[in-house]
């Protein structure tokens, strides 16, 4: 079953799920309040080790697809309610994200999308010209400028207390965590999984199994015997000394061409700017000296008050994209098996999109089918799409 089809619920009495990342504890949380008995296996000795504590913690809706825009409006939804409902707050705060455009092509990529978001719900998503630029980033340098996208509700949340919030919750519904549990052996029976084996020495009989292992989701999928597309991705990030060249409120500022971007975060300006990762270890979090000066300069050319701010290098890191063929999530049943599910391969909108993909998941496993988007919509997230169609990847948003 593909993610929005109808098919067989969970009827076993207890879901495993494999990654307590971001996107597992809300698959677990979402499960656990439907009345189902969860165990949540985490390869990290510790919450956050993996790509969550790794994350910028960027929440837009601004997408090019409306499967996108639509998952960031329903985790908007969460994320608006998330203190009541966890008693943690998440840190939303919507100072907006403003996409530059210096060429016509970005600039038209920019205008089809803000057609797809408006369409998609996303009204307030306006372009703005430089006058309007300025007016919401006044640092910023606009000569070169023809206009950007601009929504004022686009903003940041706290990855680690997103995570927190999730499993504290899903704790209290009842559900078990437990940390360096890196899964290593699969038992299967024809087309279910019966039990999995951890490098503890640990046999975890399943009713059914969540894949939500992040960047090492393939590792996991190949144990089951299933192709799981998901490959990492390195993205680096470098943040500054103490500063007050950028003010606490100045939005995520994007330049699309090329998708470096900056913000404030505790103080800081901090950079980042994506490129093809490592080529010769593609699981390396090594930050290169290189990259850090590159974005540095491109921080002062954009930013003149950011020109000479140096980089603290003790706050520089990396981290992993769970990078899919079409940079899409891989939501729903796995081919040719009847209990594995997949919450896999967000690439990079992990956090941002867990609310909805926890949500949408327990939906289709308990329900039979999503009810929280339309079904035809999430059906762009099914995993069986890339033996079905060709992989169109959209590079910009």
């Amino acid at each position: 079953m593909g993610a929005g089809e109808g098919g067989p619920r969970v009827s076993a009495p207890e879901v495993v799920v494999v990654g307590g990342g971001v996107v597992g504890a809300s698959v677990a949380l979402h499960l656990a309040e439907r009345g189902v008995r969860v165990r949540v296996l985490e390869r990290g000795a510790v919450p956050g080790e993996g790509s969550t504590g790794r994350a910028t913690g960027g929440f837009r809706a601004q997408f090019a697809t409306e499967v996108n825009v639509r998952l960031s409006l329903l985790a908007r939804e969460t994320l608006r309610s998330f203190r009541e409902r966890t008693g943690v707050d998440p840190g939303y705060e919507p100072v907006g994200y403003l996409w530059l455009a210096r060429s016509a092509p970005v600039l038209e990529t920019l205008r089809a999308a803000q057609r797809v978001q408006r369409a998609a719900g996303l009204t307030e998503a306006v372009e703005l010209d430089r006058e309007g630029i300025r007016a919401v980033n006044p640092g910023v340098v606009t000569d070169d400028v023809l206009a950007a996208a601009w929504c004022p509700t686009d903003g940041y949340v706290r990855p680690l207390e997103v995570l927190r919030g999730f499993t504290e919750a899903a704790r209290r519904q009842g559900a078990v965590f437990t940390y360096g549990a890196e899964v290593v052996a699969v038992e299967r029976s024809g087309e279910r999984l019966t039990a999995l084996r951890t490098r503890a020495g640990e046999t975890v009989a399943c009713g059914a199994v969540v894949n939500a292992a992040g960047a090492w989701a393939g590792a996991l999928g190949a144990l089951a015997g299933t192709a799981v597309p998901v490959a990492p991705l390195r993205r680096q990030v470098a943040m500054t000394v103490p500063t007050d060249a950028l003010p606490p409120d100045v939005p995520m500022t994007i330049v699309a061409d090329d998708g470096f971007h900056l913000r404030a975060r505790e103080g800081r300006a901090l950079y980042a700017w994506p490129t093809a990762g490592d080529p010769v270890d593609p699981w390396s979090c090594a930050v290169e000296p290189a990259w850090v000066a590159e974005a540095a300069r491109k921080a002062g050319e954009r930013v003149p008050a950011l020109a000479g701010v140096p980089v603290d290098p003790a706050r520089c890191w990396a981290g992993l994209y769970e990078l899919s063929p079409d940079k899409l999530s891989i939501l729903g049943r796995a081919p040719g098996l009847t209990n594995l599910w997949l919450a896999n391969g967000s690439s990079g909108h992990g956090v941002m999109h867990s609310p909805a993909l926890g949500r949408l998941l327990a939906e289709l496993m308990v329900e039979g089918r999503a009810t929280s988007i339309d079904p035809a919509v999430l059906r762009a997230l099914r995993p069986e799409r890339f033996d079905e169609e060709p992989v169109v990847v959209r590079e910009i948003l």
